[in-house]
């Protein structure tokens, strides 16, 4: 009986003592205060694949696609030199002697280098206006070294654009990319002749898109790069990762000539576009309205009596009887949309009328007597007088 009884005892002693070391161990935890740590960070989520660590990407593959249809551009013009009229005047012969050069005017070769783009294996050549103006005689070299005289098909003073065409079989013709898709940061390649030096790649991102007010063109739309842009890429091609063409190579921004990381690009949105009018038609053929407008800064929306919330292009001025005073569109009024899509810089609207072509209808809103007004108007075929008031 004793013995069952110790057996008893020892037993309730272990369950107790187990059932203690239980409740100590679920409540020890709360017991004790937490500390927050030190630093707090974010850390990222796995990675489902490895970090490369091998070393930077290679574009080998983009270079092998967009580099042979990338052409040198060789211009050539007979320059004709004059003498200067103070060398053959007697009273300054008197003073300082025969000097300098006598006789008829001399006559002088004048080169130049440039690039290109090929666009078709019609052999099709985009390049800058700057490039070939005033050229008597064009020679495009390709990086097969091939080459071949090169016809002016039309130019575009407004965009720098130019066309040119040669005849040769077996063309490479580039891939055209969708300008309006890349963004800041994006990797861009730009292929040329820098210096005369021969095909070259360099390597930037894009740094801005729709750049205008450089004074280059009448209708500035540019990509800015930093890739490394130098005398004799004008004309060449700046492209995406994938070897596309998104843009063309137009100028530099630098006080010592050479490349400092501001370099712009015409986007193919608008080179395309203006070369298929220039091939088809001869020239480009763009919209116009007949109207001269400004923004609507703080200072004109109070002198106006305009709400501060209401962005816009006032209307400052207006050809008579032209595409938008018979829309009924008249001076003062404030424009808040074309085609659907709002409005607040003068130089965009000068691009959307432009993008056009005549006879297309572009549908307006007017803010009129704090009044909103839908109007329409049916654009003219831009005259060439008509560039003072843009």
């Amino acid at each position: 009986m004793r013995l069952r009884s110790a057996v008893l005892f020892i037993a309730q002693t272990i369950t107790l003592g187990l059932a203690a070391a239980f409740v100590i161990t679920m409540l020890w935890p709360g017991l004790i205060p937490h500390r927050k740590p030190a630093i707090q960070i974010i850390e990222a989520a796995p990675s489902p694949a490895p970090v490369r660590t091998s070393g930077p990407v290679s574009y080998a593959a983009a270079v092998d696609r967009a580099a042979p249809a990338v052409v040198n551009v060789n211009t050539a013009r007979v320059v004709t030199v004059r003498p200067n009229p103070f060398f053959g005047n007697p009273l300054f012969q008197q003073f300082f002697g025969n000097i300098g050069p006598q006789g008829p005017p001399d006559k002088r070769l004048e080169t130049s280098l440039g690039s290109g783009v090929i666009i078709s294996k019609q052999g099709y050549i985009l390049t800058n206006r700057h490039v070939i103006a005033k050229a008597d005689a064009i020679q495009v070299v390709l990086r097969d070294g091939r080459s071949a005289p090169a016809k002016v098909v039309g130019t575009d003073p407004d965009t720098d654009i130019a066309i040119l065409k040669i005849n040769l079989p077996h063309l490479p013709v580039i891939t055209i990319g969708h300008s309006d898709h890349i963004r800041i940061g994006d990797v861009v390649l730009a292929i040329g002749n820098p210096f005369g030096v021969g095909q070259t790649v360099t390597m930037g991102i894009v740094s801005a898109t729709g750049r205008s007010r450089l004074g280059v063109s009448r209708f500035d739309n540019f990509i800015q790069t930093d890739a490394p842009i130098n005398p004799g890429n004008s004309g060449g091609a700046l492209v995406n990762t994938e070897g596309d063409l998104i843009g063309i190579n137009t100028l530099i921004v630098s006080q010592s000539g050479g490349s400092q990381g501001i370099g712009f690009a015409i986007p193919t949105s608008l080179a395309v576009n203006v070369m298929a009018q220039i091939i088809e038609y001869g020239r480009p053929l763009r919209g116009w309205l007949g109207i001269d407008a400004h923004a609507l800064t703080p200072q004109i929306s109070q002198a106006l009596g305009i709400r501060p919330s209401v962005h816009g292009i006032v209307v400052i001025g207006i050809v008579r009887n032209g595409p938008a005073a018979k829309a009924g569109i008249k001076p003062g009024d404030i424009i808040l949309s074309l085609d659907g899509k709002p409005i607040d810089d003068a130089r965009q609207a000068l691009l959307t009328i432009s993008g056009h072509r005549p006879g297309d209808v572009i549908r307006m809103s007017i803010l009129r007597n704090n009044s909103v007004l839908a109007l329409s108007a049916r654009t003219a075929e831009r005259p060439e007088q008509a560039r003072h008031l843009e």
